[in-house]
């Protein structure tokens, strides 16, 4: 048979029953418009996840307290724990080589009342050296001084969402005074937004100098986080490494694997985070998929169907002279053109879903060429799969019992 006729035959094939064919395809356009929107959100919010650990800052390591254990053990919890404290952070910025700055942090949720304005946010507690490290620009006034840390000043830097919620949008908040948690702070600077939330996101934050924090607020000695900013990206091992040991020296602990502490890197958060995000777009394109394989078995039932109501048309053209291979190839050419314009069309539903998420709700999606030829093996495979059992009943009719079938 040629590629011609056996084209023409299947389009004849497809058209003759345009109802069904229709409902047949918009099984797999349902089934690869889905895996498509799904791995197009999953990699949109890896790609996003990268972008905003990227702009916390460069080369930098960040210390948390907390014991170490393996996965399999149980965990303290890291973060909470109260094991740093700000002379760690002297020690750091004293005694290990390559490192540019170092900036402790004592963070916490506090309400913060302004002109009439209630709100629940991040405080943090820091020194002058924090927006270096977390690139972290200056709108309007100042950040926290050396000064101000030293004299454990009631003062306040806020990011620009905090400011929205708190005082009129796009007013200059220098110079006003706030409420954290009952005390009076004045407010010397606004943050440039750095968009986002999350992953050291700092347009709702608050920041006060961290003796103040300490003091006033906490009622402790322990810092949260040590940000270590170091003076290039193939140091960062090394430093990593000096770090560890120099705290582990410092608290007396002699086993690495009891360390009451953690120091990790941007790529290590990264990894994390991506591991994350892969787990949760192979989920999520997984239970897209059954679609897909319910789509498969539309496919192979509609066949099934053909192959019954052609039985006559079989058994024909068999008795003329066609072979089994060409019955076999007619057949399954139609289940692959099938599912071959269900995937073209659910690639175009699909990547319009992923842009209409984007716009309507600003959620980051990326459409990539893999997940575009992965869903055109997918309908091909389909195609082939579903389309296999079909054609070999109807090439391994006889042609004497199908011309009497009725």
């Amino acid at each position: 048979m040629l590629i011609a006729d056996l084209f023409e035959e299947t389009y004849f094939a497809i058209s003759a029953n345009k109802v069904r064919s229709g409902l047949t395809i918009l099984g797999i356009v349902i089934g690869i418009g889905s895996v498509i929107a799904m791995i197009s959100i999953g990699q949109g919010a890896a790609g996003s996840i990268e972008t905003r650990i990227q702009s916390m800052g460069s080369n930098l390591l960040t210390v948390s307290p907390g014991f170490q254990r393996s996965f399999s053990q149980v965990q303290t919890q890291r973060g909470s724990a109260q094991t740093l404290t700000l002379e760690d952070a002297q020690t750091i910025a004293e005694e290990v080589s390559f490192i540019q700055a170092v900036a402790p942090e004592l963070s916490r949720r506090y309400q913060v009342v302004a002109a009439g304005k209630n709100i629940n946010t991040q405080v943090v507690g820091t020194t002058a050296s924090y927006p270096a490290i977390r690139n972290i620009e200056i709108d309007q006034g100042s950040f926290i001084s050396d000064q101000n840390v030293n004299s454990f000043s009631k003062v306040a830097v806020l990011g620009p969402t905090a400011r929205d919620d708190l005082f009129a949008t796009g007013t200059n908040p220098v110079g006003q005074t706030i409420r954290i948690n009952g005390m009076n702070f004045k407010v010397i600077g606004l943050t440039k937004s750095k968009g986002g939330t999350g992953f050291g996101g700092s347009d709702e934050m608050i920041f006060i100098p961290i003796t103040t924090a300490q003091k006033f607020l906490s009622g402790a000695s322990y810092v949260s986080t040590i940000n270590v900013q170091v003076e290039s990206s193939q140091l960062m091992t090394q430093a990593k490494a000096d770090i560890t040991n120099l705290l582990l020296s410092k608290h007396n602990i002699s086993d690495q694997q009891l360390a009451d502490f953690s120091v990790l890197s941007q790529e290590d958060i990264l990894e994390s985070a991506s591991s994350i995000t892969n787990t949760m777009t192979i989920l999520l394109a997984s239970i897209a998929g059954i679609s897909l394989i319910v789509g498969g078995i539309g496919i192979m039932n509609m066949m099934m169907t053909t192959v019954t109501e052609r039985t006559r048309e079989i058994g024909l053209r068999k008795a003329i002279g066609a072979k089994r291979l060409d019955i076999s190839l007619q057949f399954l050419a139609e289940a692959v053109m099938l599912t071959f314009l269900g995937g073209i069309i659910g690639i175009i539903l699909g990547s319009g879903i992923a842009y209409g998420i984007t716009f309507f709700s600003d959620t980051a999606t990326k459409i990539s060429l893999f997940s575009i030829i992965l869903a055109f093996s997918v309908s091909a495979g389909i195609g082939i799969g579903f389309g296999y059992w079909p054609a070999q009943k109807a090439a391994k009719l006889n042609p004497i019992e199908a011309l009497r079938y009725e």
